[in-house]
């Protein structure tokens, strides 16, 4: 009896692993596969019989297609717009010796706390149509076009700004780990810095850049919130169509067919990027790095250019959060007339929100949608992860690939499939309607976290000794107690970072929430779109100025949480 077999055999014994093996697979069934069979059969055999009218009514709409041209021409472009400026900003704070290079960095980190629909509304906030910036060129040149700032060039220039994040995480974490004993033995033969850059060290972070890039492209290929405050009625993209068509029940086939489109480029390119990754030929420069170390300029002019450049750079990513902070102490009417002084600085509207619960009321939904997904996602994955490391075998396989479904599939594509799928009673939930309650907009958050949380905390289980569970058992603990008394402890740390991460990526979520959320409980990112169209009421857009300074301020903190006081520990170290 092979091992693999026998670890079967011990999961099917084990009642702990049977009741997960159980709720998985029921899960599994309702809200992974079920949701994207009626996705499919809502495409192409809406009347029970096959058809093809959604792909002849795709082919006919030229808003459709025009929307599909612009999807590719914006993923083409962010592919090599972020790169760009993505590895210029990793250089600059971990490869050259620049002045203040920590508040340089920080700067740049700004996306971490300040992104999605919150950067797309704070843009428009200050260069949109009744933005500060724009209401300040007014008042020189009176036949300024106030849609200046919209379109394809606006979509552009804020998405290569908003999605350097990967680069700030992966790829500094690559250039970390070059070898700075092979720097300085280029050196003393001569080569030149720059040279050293482009023959070593980019060669070598040749695989993260591929990997960010194709991340970089799917999030072109995919974008929702930057499209539809900024692209004006010029460039819209897939998404901002799925969503206008899914709206009315004569074209929500074709919104269908477009997410699924969406959903097999997707696929493809992660296939694509798993199969180069595997036949590639990449080199390492050594298998032990020493750590790197800052490289000084050779000339001044050298440094002098790149110090301008990357201040430059710092000061378009701090501007709209500086601009955010400032305006939520200020008079709504000093904006839009676009000029602020002394007199016009104001406590009001963080009073009005800190004291009126109406105000307040989408910040709290979504900090519960968000911590109550978070919790449930970690306590329920806790379980299967366990179960998958400790009984390896087929059906662990076979559980753990279907958990992964939602890292393959869009977001939108998935809130969709939601929509048709709960619209009338299914006998898996027992005969419950979920679509227009509050509690579909939950079940997506879980299912979108799935793949992340899973992953994170099969790696914690896997580093846990087995000599310490053993130990436990020969002590006489049963399976829960060791859990609760000896494992637990020992991977609390990453559990509460899993946990942290996945209520920061959610907290100002509008991908899911504008198909899912229900019209009393409307979350955070709703409430901020919806004070970004046309020239909105001013009192609503100083409040969600504090809204978006309030979320800054809990994503910030939590990512002090989860990094900061773990690395003030390992300096203390």
């Amino acid at each position: 009896m092979t091992r693999t077999t026998a670890s079967t055999r011990g999961l099917l014994r084990s009642p702990l692993a049977l009741v997960v093996a159980a709720v998985v697979i029921w899960f599994a069934a309702t809200f992974l596969l079920l949701p994207n069979l009626s996705l499919l059969g809502a495409t192409f055999a809406p009347e029970g019989q096959l058809s093809l009218s959604s792909v002849e009514r795709l082919i006919s709409s030229e808003r459709a297609l025009r929307s599909l041209g612009n999807s590719v021409l914006l993923a083409c472009t962010l592919a090599i717009t972020v790169n760009v400026v993505g590895i210029f900003i990793v250089l600059v704070t971990q490869w050259f010796r620049m002045r203040a290079r920590r508040v340089l960095w920080l700067g740049f980190a700004t996306t971490f706390i300040y992104g999605g629909i919150v950067l797309a509304a704070g843009y428009n906030f200050i260069y949109g149509r009744f933005g500060f910036v724009t209401n300040w060129l007014a008042t020189w040149v009176p036949d300024l076009d106030r849609n200046w700032f919209s379109g394809f060039f606006a979509v552009v220039l804020v998405m290569t700004f908003a999605t350097t994040t990967n680069h700030m995480l992966f790829l500094s974490a690559a250039l970390a780990k070059v070898d700075r004993h092979a720097i300085e033995a280029a050196r003393l033969m001569g080569a030149r810095t720059w040279t050293i850059l482009w023959r070593i060290v980019l060669p070598t972070l040749r695989p993260m850049i591929f990997a960010v890039t194709v991340l970089t492209f799917l999030t072109g290929l995919g974008a929702l919130t930057a499209p539809i405050v900024l692209g004006g009625d010029d460039f819209q993209t897939v998404s901002p169509m799925i969503l206008t068509f899914s709206r009315s029940q004569t074209s929500r086939d074709v919104a269908a067919l477009l997410a699924i489109i969406l959903g097999l480029a997707t696929i493809l390119l992660l296939a694509v990027m798993n199969r180069v990754e595997r036949s590639g030929t990449y080199f390492a420069v050594a298998k032990v790095a020493a750590p790197l170390e800052p490289q000084p300029f050779r000339t001044r002019w050298g440094s002098t250019l790149v110090h301008v450049a990357a201040w430059s750079l710092w000061i378009v990513y701090v501007f709209p959060v500086a601009s955010v902070v400032l305006f939520s102490f200020v008079d709504a009417r000093a904006i839009a007339a676009g000029s602020i002084g002394v007199g016009d600085l104001t406590f009001e509207h963080w009073t009005t929100v800190l004291t009126s619960a109406d105000a307040l009321q989408p910040f709290l939904v979504s900090v519960a949608y968000s911590a109550l997904a978070s919790v449930i996602a970690v306590v329920g994955l806790f379980f299967v992860a366990r179960v998958i490391t400790r009984h390896p075998g087929w059906l662990s396989s076979a559980i753990e690939y279907v958990l992964h479904i939602p890292w393959i599939l869009p977001t939108i594509l998935i809130a969709l499939g939601l929509v048709m799928a709960f619209d009338r009673p299914q006998a898996l939930l027992g005969g419950q309607v979920l679509t227009g309650t509050v509690a579909l907009l939950l079940v997506a958050y879980v299912i979108i976290k799935l793949p992340f949380t899973l992953r994170l905390l099969k790696a914690s289980f896997a580093s846990v000794p087995r000599d310490v569970e053993d130990a436990a058992r020969i002590l006489g603990a049963g399976q829960l107690q060791t859990l609760a008394r000896v494992v637990l402890p020992l991977i609390a740390p990453t559990v509460a970072a899993i946990t942290a991460l996945n209520f920061n990526s959610l907290i100002d979520d509008y991908d899911a929430a504008v198909f899912l959320y229900h019209p009393l409980a409307e979350p955070l990112g709703i409430a901020i779109k919806r004070s970004t169209e046309g020239e909105a009421n001013l009192d609503a857009m100083s409040i969600t100025f504090v809204m978006t300074v309030l979320l800054m301020v809990v994503q910030g903190a939590v990512l002090w949480l989860v990094y900061g006081r773990s690395a003030r520990a390992d300096r203390r170290r």
